[in-house]
């Protein structure tokens, strides 16, 4: 990776990190300052506040974890940013026990959706933590991707149990409460009143090649990378991720790339 404020783990964050970076740079420009306040539900161990700070913003992780919080503090600590993040145990049901109300440039939402009794809550709850002008980084288990591992893996009766679950669960053992297509998480971002900037299918292969040829072929982990960033904004891809970013904006945000039409998404 050529950009070192990416988070390690490359396939699997690459893609939603360089959306968001640059929803991030398009808000700096946007507010005139060269810091925002950006807030993290169910942050953890801050996979992606600490390589936020690192850019220069303030960033509130809330997560029910203490054990992830204080992992948290020690990864901030060693980044030297430990007094741009601020770690605080709570969850999305009860956001505004621990956060601020309509006080955040930037909320993300990762891994969050699939854990919470109420989806289109969460989802309001992200987006009332958004000041006027603000965005929503939305990261969810896909269902596609899991019926296909499934399938791939023989287990076909599972594929199809995945397939017909209104969770998307391939059954008791699956570890996994809840998925989503990208039509489920454009419709809960909409139903809490903003716009779909971009849609993305994240880890498109990477589950999928085996890890014994990326460890050992020269240029694989390079040229999946790219494989995987060229197929994420291609719509045909997002039926089979493992998992779909979604980016919502306020009405009165510029889109991804420029202003949006005023009452359409931008198709990814």
């Amino acid at each position: 990776m050529s950009d070192p404020m990416r988070p390690r783990a490359s396939l699997r964050t690459a893609v939603v990190w360089e959306v968001l970076q640059d929803a991030l740079d398009r808000r700096v420009k946007a507010a005139g300052r060269e810091s925002l306040d950006v807030l993290d539900t169910g942050g953890g161990s801050g996979n992606f506040a600490v390589p936020v700070a690192r850019l220069g913003h303030r960033v509130t992780v809330v997560d029910p974890s203490p054990n992830a919080l204080f992992a948290l503090e020690r990864r901030a600590a060693e980044a030297s940013v430990a007094d741009r993040v601020n770690g605080v145990q709570g969850d999305a049901h009860g956001l505004f026990d621990v956060a601020e109300r309509g006080g955040y440039d930037v909320v993300l939402c990762h891994g969050v959706l699939e854990y919470v009794d109420d989806p289109a809550e969460g989802v309001r709850n992200a987006v009332a933590a958004l000041r006027a002008e603000g965005v929503l980084s939305l990261l969810a288990a896909g269902l596609g991707g899991a019926v296909l591992a499934r399938a791939l893996a023989g287990h076909f009766k599972e594929a199809r149990q995945a397939l017909d679950d209104p969770n998307g669960r391939w059954g008791t053992g699956d570890p996994v409460p809840r998925r989503f297509t990208a039509e489920q998480l454009t419709g809960l971002v909409e139903g809490a009143g903003l716009r779909v900037g971009a849609v993305h299918g994240v880890r498109v292969f990477a589950d999928l090649v085996p890890g014994v040829l990326v460890d050992t072929e020269p240029g694989a982990l390079e040229a999946l990378l790219k494989l995987e960033e060229a197929a994420a904004e291609l719509p045909a891809f997002l039926s089979v991720a493992t998992q779909l970013h979604v980016l919502g904006e306020t009405r009165g945000t510029a889109g991804v790339g420029g202003a949006l039409e005023a009452d359409g998404a931008v198709e990814a």
